[in-house]
């Protein structure tokens, strides 16, 4: 019970948060509302997932917004060029695992500290994606919306592809070698290397597979509107990471699972409708996103403190 201490406090905030919105917006839990949230979260999902990795080998990546963007952008001018879909995908993962490997190389092999590397990425990213195209929206074809399916069909897909991700990857983490070595090395770097495990290699793959997750989600996220816009994934990084924080994943490294970083977004993504049927102003949702994190870090030390 101790050990999955966050893990049931954010689910108790969670059901606290549904309990509020069952009371003062019952209409919420209509199926079409509920579907509609879930399929606008499925993509940060998938990011979580991959973030969840970066943060427990004990490091951090605030370039996912940045990547994201880029990745949305290069995917919906492939598609609006008549690429078929699955090659679309296949080529958003490719750049995104690319863009990873810059993060990787540079935190892996030159030793340099992964939030200076990723504020650095994230910052030319952005600026290199606003000077080309210059706030210009990408027309996306009628074929790629919801997959070319209908939109009930696509967003049942866009959940069930969010799922898979995350049951697959929570079964390797727990159940695999090179899950174990990603808990290994955030826990101690030396002794998993004295252990046989490569650091360094291990540390750039988390944020090569980081890369190819936020790719993938960028698909997941282009195909919900007949539109790209070039900031898609403004702000994509803060409400990932607080997930992944709030779900008991610690910021220091070694400890955590993707279950409660998947409860950590359930419940900042009921933070919004909650907030707009209390008439609270929208821009206090990344007030609390901030709030979340610091508490989530202030609790990690003190847990490390107590030696827990």
């Amino acid at each position: 019970m101790k050990k999955y201490f966050r893990e049931l406090s954010v689910t108790a905030a969670l059901l606290l948060v549904l309990l509020l919105l069952a009371v003062v917006a019952p209409a919420f839990f209509q199926p079409q509302p509920l579907l509609s949230l879930v399929t606008r979260e499925a993509p940060t999902l998938v990011v979580a997932c991959g973030m969840a990795l970066v943060i427990i080998c004990r490091q951090i990546d605030i370039s996912v917004g940045s990547v994201f963007s880029v990745c949305s952008v290069a995917a919906g001018l492939l598609a609006a060029h008549g690429w078929p879909l699955p090659l679309v995908i296949l080529a958003s993962a490719a750049l995104g695992a690319l863009l990873g490997s810059v993060n990787g190389g540079l935190v892996a092999g030159l030793r340099l500290p992964s939030i200076v590397v990723t504020l650095a990425t994230m910052v030319t990213l952005r600026q290199g994606l606003n000077l080309v195209r210059q706030g210009e929206f990408v027309n996306l074809p009628d074929r790629v919306q919801w997959f070319g399916l209908s939109q009930a069909a696509g967003q049942w897909t866009l959940v069930v592809l969010a799922l898979a991700v995350l049951v697959a990857l929570g079964l390797a983490m727990r159940h695999l070698a090179a899950g174990r070595q990603v808990y290994a090395v955030g826990t101690n770097a030396e002794a998993a290397r004295l252990a046989g495990i490569p650091p360094q290699r291990v540390t750039f793959l988390v944020f090569v597979f980081l890369g190819a997750l936020t790719g993938l989600a960028a698909v997941m996220n282009i195909v919900q509107s007949p539109q790209v816009q070039p900031l898609s994934g403004a702000g994509l990084e803060l409400k990932v990471i607080a997930a992944v924080v709030v779900g008991g994943v610690a910021i220091s490294g070694g400890r955590g699972n993707l279950w409660g970083a998947f409860a950590g977004l359930l419940l900042l993504a009921c933070v919004s409708p909650a907030l707009t049927h209390l008439h609270i102003e929208a821009y206090w949702e990344k007030a609390i996103q901030g709030a979340i994190i610091l508490l989530a870090v202030v609790a990690d030390g003190i847990r490390q403190r107590r030696g827990e």
